[in-house]
């Protein structure tokens, strides 16, 4: 009995020189020991669930500005300053893009096409302008070669191909989708760069017997096809950087998955007032039905 009263006197004696030195009443000690996390830290760490999530589900590349309109979605009343510091808190980080290389601002004109969409990368409608280019791919059983068509109005991948063969083939059957898929009722301006595919006659053909006008960059010129550089950069960045595919259909299911189940209808654009595309143009369409 003496030794536990012994102790409990020496308990309290340390409480109360420690309380002294925070200068804070020993009854505010143990009324937060007994209750050590506030209603706003328990509300922290379910919201911090829901971001890990989201985040999650981005592929680990949203940061907080698109975390907050993710929560906002789910009904959270939460600021971007609040998600900030729960991810900072937590070491949860977006993926930041890589340093642009210089481009050249001139280049010669294609004989084929003139350059129609002069970097008017803003059109007020869908199927107006779409643009679009080839990347590679690499896998252990060698290059897969990626065309992809964008709708400059949502920014949506309309159409895309893969295949081993980086030919007309491969463009043309990206084109194909875009159409059977938008099917356009009137004339649609269709941007690319002077690779071989775009400037061949069975190219050009297809063009004219569709209603389409061809439009091309500068020789040289990146930044005249901004749109479908950014797509495929954000595409590197976001996935195919962080794998290593063993087979050429691994790589095919990667980013048919990257496209079609998260870049069209989540992927947060910012051009897009912070939607996903298929979200931007269901909102377009919707106006369109109440005018």
């Amino acid at each position: 009995m003496r030794y536990a009263f012994i102790k409990k006197h020496e308990h309290e004696h340390s409480v109360r020189r420690m309380c002294s030195v925070m200068q804070v009443h020993p009854s505010g000690f143990y009324a937060w020991r007994s209750e050590p996390q506030s209603p706003r830290e328990l509300d922290d760490r379910r919201l911090l669930g829901l971001l890990k999530h989201a985040w999650l589900e981005s592929g680990g590349t949203y940061g907080y500005r698109k975390l907050t309109l993710d929560m906002r979605d789910l009904g959270e009343r939460c600021g971007k300053h609040r998600v900030a510091r729960l991810l900072k808190r937590e070491g949860l980080r977006s993926q930041t893009g890589y340093r642009r290389r210089p481009g050249m601002r001139g280049g010669k004109p294609a004989v084929v096409a003139p350059n129609h969409l002069q970097r008017q990368f803003t059109v007020d409608e869908p199927n107006r302008a779409w643009v679009t280019d080839i990347t590679y791919i690499r896998t252990h059983e060698g290059w897969l070669y990626l065309a992809v068509v964008v709708d400059l109005f949502s920014r949506q991948v309309v159409g895309w191909s893969m295949g081993s063969r980086i030919d007309t083939t491969l463009v043309l059957d990206a084109l194909l989708m875009a159409l059977w898929r938008r099917r356009p009722q009137s004339s649609v301006m269709l941007h690319s760069d002077q690779g071989c595919q775009f400037t061949s006659h069975e190219w050009q053909d297809f063009l004219r017997e569709h209603n389409l006008v061809s439009s091309m960059s500068r020789r040289g010129n990146c930044h005249d096809n901004a749109v479908a550089e950014s797509f495929f950069q954000l595409l590197k960045r976001e996935r195919i950087r962080r794998q290593i595919y063993p087979t050429r259909d691994a790589a095919r299911s990667d980013v048919f998955s990257y496209i079609e189940i998260f870049y069209n209808p989540k992927w947060r654009h910012g051009t897009a007032g912070g939607t996903s595309p298929a979200e931007f143009e269901r909102r377009h369409s919707k106006r369109l039905r109440t005018v």
